[in-house]
């Protein structure tokens, strides 16, 4: 595991490396607008998906290396994101470009213009909680590269069943909330429901050519 700082326009993000032995692809992935890196998904592929030839990229945008308690502007994000691919380019792998609610948006928002391999979206925020009229569906339907959608089966930010039909993949994480924590009452653990996260993703990061 290795730490760089990379200079954007729109200040200083961070890159967390964990890579693979022998990587074919380069799985880069940020965080939401309310948490980091420690999100229970991003820190359970950093474990996995090196075993799997799949160096991760754990992203931190530069408003959480600045310490700053709120995110700043979608167009703001995309400036920092856009900064920062040259760095995961680097080792001349394809990337795949992903993150969880805000940081998925970022990913399918600049997939075509930075030449992502495909997207990688964790918790998609398809509209905020209460207004599905508020969709963000143009943005996943507009990603123009392969895409895999992780959701939550109780994500209030969308559910599995609210997401319009597309040529993404879905799958859903039974009982999962936005952050993909289960109830103690589920009929699965919050172990297995980790588990669901990275087998889907092994499975289709294998299948992208």
């Amino acid at each position: 595991m290795k730490t760089e700082i990379i200079s954007t326009g729109a200040g200083d993000a961070r890159i967390t490396w964990h890579p693979a032995k022998k990587p074919r692809l380069v799985l880069a992935v940020s965080h939401g607008a309310g948490g980091g890196i420690e999100a229970r998904d991003l820190q359970a592929l950093a474990r996995v998906l090196p075993g799997h030839g799949a160096s991760v990229a754990l992203v931190e945008q530069p408003w959480r290396v600045a310490c700053k308690k709120l995110a700043p502007a979608p167009k703001t994000l995309d400036v920092g994101w856009r900064g920062l691919w040259p760095a995961l380019v680097k080792p001349g792998l394809p990337v795949v470009s992903g993150g969880r609610s805000a940081g998925a948006r970022v990913a399918c928002r600049t997939a075509v213009e930075l030449g992502a391999a495909a997207v990688l979206a964790l918790s998609f925020p398809l509209h905020p909680p209460g207004r599905p009229e508020k969709s963000r569906a143009d943005e996943l339907l507009g990603s123009g590269v392969p895409t895999l959608v992780v959701q939550g089966g109780n994500d209030p930010f969308g559910k599995p069943g609210e997401f319009p039909d597309g040529s993404f993949e879905l799958v859903e994480v039974p009982y999962g909330d936005h952050g993909f924590a289960v109830p103690k009452r589920a009929e699965i653990t919050q172990d297995e429901a980790v588990t669901v996260i990275t087998d889907a993703v092994v499975k289709w990061v294998g299948s992208l050519r």
